[in-house]
């Protein structure tokens, strides 16, 4: 048996019942989340040319529901067009050590798989969790930095095989069909990290386009296609193909003993998890001290290594953002806001804030390097420092090791709550949103997800 098989074979065998409660709580918490960001996302132009696109496909009153939409479309592409949307506002869950966003792929291929076969809400479960544990295992054998380097989004690349895994426990395929998924995906794996060069929407579609692959991967796989068995360990494998430093050891390291799940952060700014750490510090100083935009001098940001090349490179381009993707990766940017506004919300990630000349001249005040005592504990801890530097000589300084929504220092259940009401009160009406918080919270009693899907759409 090879990596591959071994995956399957674990990922076929996990069961609901096995589950702690905990690791259940979790898929329900970061379930209504993702909710969420695909409601709001899909008010993006990104997510409506995505739309148009699908319809020209077609569609039906069997599709799968397009979230905070009164649209539905064939399952595959439901799959493509929650995935896209979900990831649009840059919101979205993130875990860091592989430093990927798997809930935007995994949820978005386990609702459309769920809505095409009529599962219940115990194999939903199930899913999920085998595709966190997935995404995240190939995620750390790569290497986030191998990625980068390579100009891979892991997110895309890593997706598509979780995508594909999801799908196959939703099909409740056997473990030799969900390794011909698998290997069928591995074919599929893709996304430019060049995205960055222009603020292309490209990066949103990622996450659309690995949750459409692994459902198609796997509806390839029941009907008999097959891929090699040895995709991801294999000589021109996915561990070898796409990073220079890939640790396969980390692939089955530990499975079984914990769940990748829990171990997953949530973004309460609306930009890169990269720059939430700073924005965490500069927030801390700035309402604990009371310091007023107009007393500030300097800001000195210290930075990870791994995170400087989407939020702090070329520096010209990210003192100068030109459109929301841009200022989504923007450093000098998020800085700005968070002293300016005290909030780093939707709100703040605005072109009106692109263009604000009040933005522009407090970003002239920041500065930013790479600490290299912060990169001693990543990828397991994503710090940040900030100084602040006040006109009269003050000077006010801040250490992050665990920003706000990691693991060790996460959003509550009513936090989260917070969040969905704050993305989705201007779609859903209060009865709508109310049942969807008490469902969600109730997933495993669901009994058909193609019945219950319909709540998801937007009612107004």
């Amino acid at each position: 048996m090879g990596l591959t098989q071994d995956l399957a074979r674990y990922c076929t065998q996990m069961k609901f019942s096995q589950l702690p409660d905990e690791v259940v709580d979790r898929v329900k918490y970061l379930f209504l989340d993702f909710i969420g960001v695909a409601c709001r996302g899909s008010q993006e132009d990104s997510s409506r040319y995505m739309f148009q696109f699908i319809r020209e496909r077609g569609k039906g009153e069997r599709g799968g529901v397009i979230v905070g939409t009164k649209n539905r479309a064939p399952f595959v592409y439901a799959a493509l067009a929650n995935g896209t949307s979900s990831h649009a506002i840059e919101m979205d869950d993130v875990n860091n050590e592989s430093s990927l966003h798997p809930g935007v792929v995994v949820f978005s291929s386990a609702l459309a798989t769920g809505e095409m076969v009529g599962a219940n809400g115990k194999r939903f479960i199930e899913a999920v969790v085998t595709g966190y544990e997935v995404m995240v295992r190939l995620g750390k054998a790569l290497g986030p930095a191998n990625s980068y380097s390579r100009g891979f989004h892991p997110t895309a690349t890593c997706g598509t095989f979780g995508s594909s895994v999801v799908a196959s426990r939703m099909m409740d395929l056997r473990a030799d069909k969900m390794v011909n998924a698998m290997g069928i995906a591995g074919s599929q794996a893709a996304g430019s990290m060049e995205y960055l060069a222009q603020g292309a929407w490209t990066k949103r579609f990622h996450a659309g386009w690995a949750a459409h692959s692994g459902m198609i991967a796997a509806l390839l796989s029941e009907r008999g296609f097959r891929g090699p068995t040895s995709i991801i360990e294999g000589r021109d494998g996915f561990l070898h193909a796409y990073s220079d430093g890939a640790d396969p050891g980390k692939v089955l390291a530990g499975i079984g003993s914990g769940f990748e799940i829990l171990r997953t952060s949530i973004k309460p700014y609306a930009c890169c998890r990269y720059m939430q750490p700073p924005i965490d510090a500069i927030l801390n100083i700035v309402k604990e001290n009371d310091l007023r935009p107009d007393q500030v001098e300097r800001v000195r940001l210290g930075l990870l290594r791994a995170g400087a090349g989407l939020i702090a490179e070329p520096k010209e381009k990210k003192y100068h953002p030109q459109t929301i993707v841009d200022a989504q990766f923007s450093m000098p940017f998020g800085a700005a806001v968070a002293i300016l506004y005290r909030k780093a919300g939707l709100q703040e990630f605005q072109l009106s804030k692109i263009r604000s000349e009040e933005v522009g001249e407090m970003m002239k005040r920041v500065e930013f390097s790479i600490n290299p005592d912060l990169d001693q504990n990543f990828p397991k801890q994503w710090g940040a420092t900030a100084g602040i530097l006040t006109k009269d000589g003050k000077r006010y300084f801040k250490k992050i090791e665990y920003p706000k929504g990691d693991p060790e220092n996460p959003l509550s259940w009513k936090e989260m709550i917070e969040k969905f009401n704050d993305l989705t009160h201007r779609y859903l009406i209060k009865e709508r949103r109310l049942k969807i918080i008490g469902e969600v919270k109730e997933l495993d009693r669901i009994q058909s997800l193609r019945k219950w899907s319909s709540l998801l759409m937007r009612d107004r």
